[in-house]
This record gives structure tokens, C-alpha cells and sequence, in this order.
């Protein structure tokens, strides 16, 4: 990990939201540069400001990483993430775009995203693990990912 990422997210609890958006069988996934490890893939989302819905950062971060528009649909699960320095609490939701064209977006914190587009859970699954979020070791294919409920810790 990164000493910037260290610095700017290490140490302290983090609410994140994040969005599964499905096309046509395969899901939008960023990827995030990470100093000397390479990209790491992601569905969309981030953090949640104090004082901001889940859905309005959810559709904010959506706008932000990948200039489309979406509606937030059904809760689908959470998941803690703890690693020194890294605590985070995600909640994932299904979402639907509505309007906007795919482009590679940006995270105002970090200078970190480097693509967005929609990816199999083959070609997902494919990564090596240490550059794809975590929940893709448990959620193997699109029907374990549909079935994933309650709370995770990964």
C-alpha cells in the first residue's frame, strides 16, 4: 500500500458505498493505480461524507469515478474490510443507470482511477487476487455475487 493511501485513509474508521451495476451479463468494475502493485479493481463507489445519505454518496460517486447517472436500487450486503492501517465498513447496493456515457472518471482525494468498464466475472475472477476487491474471493461467478447477504467480513 501506498503511504498516500496510508496517509489519507489509514487510522480511522470509513463508511464506503458502492455500487453493483450489471450489463448484459458483465458488471462495471474501476480500477485503481496503486504504487508498485499495479491496478486494483473495484466496483464503483466511496466514502460517505458526515451528514450525506447512502444513496446521494452512492449516486455522487458513481457521477464522479464513472459520469453516469444511476438509481439505487436494492440493498444487497456489507462487508468490514480490516487491515492496518485500512478499516472500512462497505455496503453494496444494486444500482441502474439512467442516463450518461461510460467514461473513466476521477477520485477528488486521490489521483487513482485509471479505467472503468464492464467486466465478466470470468475476466474478474481471472485477477490475480491482491487486484481485485476482496468479496471477488468469495463471489466466484454472477449467481454467488446475486446470492451474497448479510454482513461479510473479508
Amino acid at each position: 500500500m501506498s503511504e498516500e493511501i496510508s496517509k489519507v485513509y489509514g487510522k480511522r474508521l470509513r463508511v464506503r458505498v458502492c455500487g453493483l451495476l450489471q450489463q448484459e451479463g458483465r458488471l462495471l468494475m474501476v480500477s485503481h493505480a496503486l504504487s508498485g502493485r499495479g491496478a486494483w479493481w473495484a466496483p464503483p463507489g466511496g466514502g460517505v461524507e458526515f451528514g450525506e445519505p447512502l444513496e446521494d454518496a452512492l449516486r455522487r460517486e458513481f457521477l464522479e469515478e464513472t459520469k453516469l447517472q444511476i438509481t439505487v436500487g436494492q440493498f444487497a450486503f456489507g462487508c468490514e474490510f480490516l487491515h492496518d492501517p485500512l478499516h472500512a465498513i462497505e455496503l453494496f447496493y444494486w444500482v441502474s443507470r439512467i442516463d450518461g456515457t461510460l467514461t473513466t472518471g476521477q477520485d477528488p482525494e486521490l489521483a487513482l482511477i485509471t479505467e472503468a468498464r464492464y467486466m465478466s466475472m470470468q475476466e474478474i475472477c481471472a485477477l490475480p487476487q491482491d487486484h481485485v476487491h476482496s468479496i471477488f474471493h468469495i463471489a466466484r461467478t454472477a449467481i454467488d455475487l446475486q446470492q451474497l447477504k448479510g454482513f461479510i467480513r473479508i
